[in-house]
Formats: C-alpha cells, structure tokens, sequence
C-alpha cells in the first residue's frame, strides 16, 4: 500500500517535514552465496510529520533488480514472501515516491541507524538513478547513543523499550518501524528540552527597576 497526500492551495505553505524513514533490505543465505551479494531494498515505510503533526504515509514492497529472488534467509527472517515483493514497485518508482515527498516541504531524513541511506545510495548508485534527498539526514540511533552515554549501538524497539514504550506493529515491518523511530524520536525531543539549562537570571530580572526608580522619585 501507499499514499502521497498532494499539498494543496489551502496547506501551509511554510513548515518543517521529519521523514521517518525505514528499508528492509534482501539478505544473503550465507557469507558466500550469492556471489557478489549486496543489500537491496525490498520494503519501504515513511512517516512524514509537518509542523509536528503526521501528515501522511508511504508504505511499500519493492522489486530488487540485481538479486530477485530472495534467499531463504530472507523470507524467513522478515516474514515476507516472493509474490510480495514481485508485486512491488520497482526501484525507479520508489525514488520517484520519495523525491515526492523531499519536495514538499523543507525536509529533514530521520532514520534508526545509518544503513538506509547507505543502502539507498548504493541501490541508487548500481541503477544509475538520482539519490532523492535535498535535505539533512539524521540518525536517531547515533544521536540516542551519544544522549544516553551508551558504548554500543541500541536496537530500535529495545530502545523504545527501555523508555517503558513498546513498538508499533510488528518488528521488521518497514512502516510499523518508520513509526516506532517517530514515536521514540518524540521521546527523545522531550529528555532534551528537559536537559537544557535555564539562562541564568539578571539583575534585571531579579530587580523591579521601576518600583526603585518611583521610590526615589519620592
């Protein structure tokens, strides 16, 4: 399935959009089998949030081109089949999608980990087609990781978990996970606002300088 709300005359025009982006990608059987195996995307889910609010939803299967046919690995692991992703939209498609929702609003990328756009990129690379994203990229992961003070890199629903939260949907589902990195990206927003330092206060604001003034005005 899959949505794209088109901005229309009456949308604000000016905003912020958070893409909450999540790819799963195929898997090899083993080290070596297939020979010359990359990842590519075979599931998509994004979250676009505008101003704060969800403003719309993208959620695919999508047609490796250089691996199609999926290791039992992979099927096993996901939980996906071959008929699925036979029945997705090709790669081409997906950027086109994507660049859909990038040129809405200023947007800025938010995934859990580094490995979509670096997946992305590559699968962009290999098919000659344009990366779709104009604006920053933010990784959730990294950014919980330095906040927290962890050594390792936590998994995202044992990240959501640790916050006393359970994910959305089912783990592995790419748009069930683009909406569990939002629902832990407002978690994290909020630790943040709590840790900021208040500025510390003035004479100015400690003092009433017009009742002192009217006092020696007397």
């Amino acid at each position: 399935m899959y949505f794209l709300k088109k901005r229309r005359d009456g949308d604000v025009k000016e905003g912020q959009q958070y893409l909450f982006l999540d790819f799963e990608f195929t898997m090899p059987e083993t080290k070596k089998s297939p020979r010359g195996f990359f990842p590519e995307i075979i599931e998509v889910g994004l979250v676009s949030v505008i101003n704060g609010e969800i403003y719309d939803q993208f959620s695919s299967y999508v047609r490796p081109i250089k691996f199609p046919i999926l290791t039992e690995r992979c099927k096993s692991f996901l939980n996906i089949t071959q008929e699925q992703v036979d029945k997705g939209i090709s790669l081409e498609e997906l950027v086109g999608w994507l660049k859909e929702y990038d040129s809405l609003y200023p947007s800025t990328v938010i995934t859990w980990g580094n490995m979509d756009m670096k997946v992305l990129r590559h699968n962009c690379s290999q098919a000659g087609l344009p990366f779709p994203f104009t604006g920053e990229h933010r990784d959730l992961a990294m950014e919980y990781k330095k906040f927290f003070g962890e050594q390792n890199q936590t998994g995202l629903w044992k990240a959501v978990q640790e916050y006393g939260n359970e994910g959305v949907g089912k783990h592995h589902c790419a748009l069930d996970d683009a909406f569990t990195t939002y629902n832990i990206f407002k978690l994290i927003e909020k630790d943040k606002k709590y840790m900021v330092k208040p500025k510390p206060t003035t004479i100015g604001d400690r003092v009433d300088f017009s009742k002192l003034l009217n006092k020696f005005a007397l």
